[in-house]
């Protein structure tokens, strides 16, 4: 689909999401003309729904680190190996 920067992104087919369930950085939206545009907004209107890129849903493809903030905080709060 095209993006308002007139860039193109494969999103996946027929899927909708309630947008408080994706990164803020992974949400497309449509817009009125066709086109598609990262929404960022937070906190997330309850009822917006959003189109995610197939990358993200493509079993063949590694998942990125959608919240990287949360992998650092695990990573420092890991145990020290007892064993």
């Amino acid at each position: 689909m095209a993006t308002l920067e007139h860039d193109w992104v494969l999103l996946e087919p027929g899927m909708r999401l309630p947008a408080h369930l994706v990164p803020a950085e992974q949400r497309w939206i449509e817009l009125s003309d066709g086109r598609v545009t990262v929404y960022g907004v937070c906190p997330v209107d309850a009822t917006q729904q959003c189109r995610i890129e197939h990358r993200l849903a493509c079993a063949g493809q590694a998942l990125p680190d959608l919240w990287p903030w949360l992998t650092t905080l695990r990573g420092d709060a890991r145990l020290p190996d007892v064993g």
